[in-house]
């Protein structure tokens, strides 16, 4: 069975918008496009590479699919290992109606996405690979179809953007795989879904009466 694993940056607030360059996605008005590349080195290139190690195809929404599409290919350098990868792969492309898909490898997946993923992960196959995809994401985690994601967090406050969890993501515990950080202030953690959200208590098993006053007066 294949497996759909997640690999996305993010701010430290959860900003995954415009990683690469300033005319990436200014959607919205945002202004801080390419906010990854002061902190890549090589370092973090080896970390990327471990990513890309495993086989996979990708499996992207329509607005990032355009973004590599319109890059990847054009990629000059005969040595580029991305861009050799990724213009290799197949590519499964998330969007409502049937775009129009220039890239080579590349699938529109369907006006049902959600069960040809569910199709898909059923069948033989390498890891579904998600870059970016934003509103995807959303539909994904939604759906439970996250296996596994990484989380290359960088050390910046964006403030406002497309998020990694929308507002509204439906709770899920989670299982740290693995973590790492980079020396440019990178981390990067690997994680799994485990379950519903678990909860305790550090309050006191008799509430004091100060305590008791304080709940009395919640909204």
């Amino acid at each position: 069975m294949r497996r759909i694993v997640v690999s996305i940056f993010i701010s430290l607030d959860g900003v995954m918008q415009a990683p690469g360059g300033p005319e990436e996605d200014p959607a919205g008005g945002f202004t801080h496009g390419g906010w990854t590349f002061p902190h890549f080195d090589a370092a973090l290139g080896t970390a990327m590479g471990q990513i890309f190690s495993r086989p996979f195809d990708l499996l992207l929404g329509r607005k990032t699919y355009d973004i590599f599409a319109a890059h990847w290919p054009h990629v000059s350098d005969p040595n580029d290992p991305i861009a050799g990868l990724f213009n290799g792969v197949t590519k499964y492309v998330a969007a409502h109606a049937q775009p129009k898909l220039v890239w080579a490898n590349s699938r529109w997946l369907g006006a049902d996405t959600v069960g040809s993923l569910k199709q898909l992960k059923g069948e033989d196959g390498p890891d579904l690979l998600v870059q970016g995809s934003s509103v995807l994401l959303q539909t994904l985690w939604k759906n439970g179809l996250v296996d596994e994601f990484t989380v290359l967090v960088f050390p910046v406050v964006l403030g406002h953007g497309k998020r990694l969890f929308g507002e509204g993501a439906d709770p899920a515990g989670l299982k740290l795989i693995r973590s790492q950080p980079y020396p440019t202030g990178v981390i990067v953690a690997t994680y799994k879904p485990e379950g519903a959200v678990r909860t305790g208590s550090f309050q006191l098993a008799e509430p004091s009466e100060a305590e008791r006053a304080r709940r009395q007066n919640l909204s």
